[in-house]
């Protein structure tokens, strides 16, 4: 059991993915005994024509401009990725296509649709990466595995420890069943339970999900937190200050208004904030 087919998404605007998190990609699809495709969107930034616009801050030219550094970081970024995968042994392809710059989250989706598992290292605050992750999570069907350059290490040399959020949902289930390959392979597992956040995370929930992963050969140490107050996201920073994970795995939750993800407050935490590789399934 294992993740043999891995998209990464290369993203190129604003902030391009670095060499650093796309050699991680690299060693973590080699660590599964996997192929990995890389993607890189080249986007594009349709202006409406608008000569006062034009005159007073060259809008045109502007988005130009930024087109362009677009298709460079694409073409820089595919390089490195075709160079360091085929030197691993974990090449498989690579993609590159031109789409609206208010589509890429949509298209990354829909294409990590037809793979295990989608990795999203992550930039900065501002990479665009969140709404990527929100899509991928909640439209393909898939789950995804977001990171941090330098962050995730420890998970591609082989996990020292893996926290599961356990609540007892069913987005939870989803999450510790995608992960399997992963926990496999881990030392230690723990499932993380917090109390008096939402109905299903009542005591001795984690008793069965420990009992199903032990079947697995997957020993798991339970742990209950009290809430006491405190947003979840809260204590899930400081339960992971603590314990140091390599990887928290927890299940998406939120619920569709229109096109617009209404997310639960540990989904949006996480994917605003992760502080250290989280992978995210519903």
């Amino acid at each position: 059991m294992s993740f043999r087919d891995l998209l990464l998404h290369i993203d190129s605007y604003p902030a391009p993915t670095s060499p650093e998190a796309i050699d991680e990609a690299v060693r973590l699809a080699a660590s599964f005994a996997g192929k990995l495709t890389g993607l890189a969107i080249e986007v594009d930034m349709p202006v409406h024509s608008n000569r006062v616009a034009d005159y007073l801050i060259g809008l045109t030219a502007m988005a130009k401009e930024e087109e362009a550094r677009s298709r460079t970081a694409c073409q820089v970024g595919l390089e490195h990725f075709t160079s360091a995968a085929k030197q691993a042994g974990v090449f498989e392809a690579t993609k590159l296509v031109r789409v609206n710059q208010y589509g890429v989250a949509d298209h990354v989706a829909k294409l990590a649709r037809t793979h295990d598992l989608c990795l999203l290292p992550l930039a900065g605050g501002f990479d665009g990466q969140m709404a990527v992750a929100e899509s991928v999570v909640f439209n393909s069907g898939r789950p995804a595995l977001m990171y941090r350059a330098g962050g995730a290490g420890g998970l591609a040399s082989g996990p020292d420890l893996v926290v599961i959020a356990w609540d007892g949902s069913r987005s939870a289930a989803r999450a510790m069943a995608d992960a399997l390959p992963i926990l496999l392979r881990a030392q230690r597992v723990r499932l993380l339970t917090v109390l008096d956040d939402n109905p299903s995370a009542v005591p001795h929930v984690g008793a069965a999900a420990r009992v199903h992963l032990q079947i697995y050969g997957v020993t798991a140490t339970v742990d209950e937190v009290e809430a006491a107050g405190e947003g979840i996201g809260v204590v899930f920073d400081r339960y992971i200050k603590q314990y140091k994970p390599d990887l928290l795995v927890m299940g998406a939750y939120g619920h569709s208004r229109a096109r617009e993800f209404i997310l639960g407050g540990a989904t949006e935490h996480v994917l605003r904030a992760p502080t250290c590789p989280v992978f995210l399934s519903h």
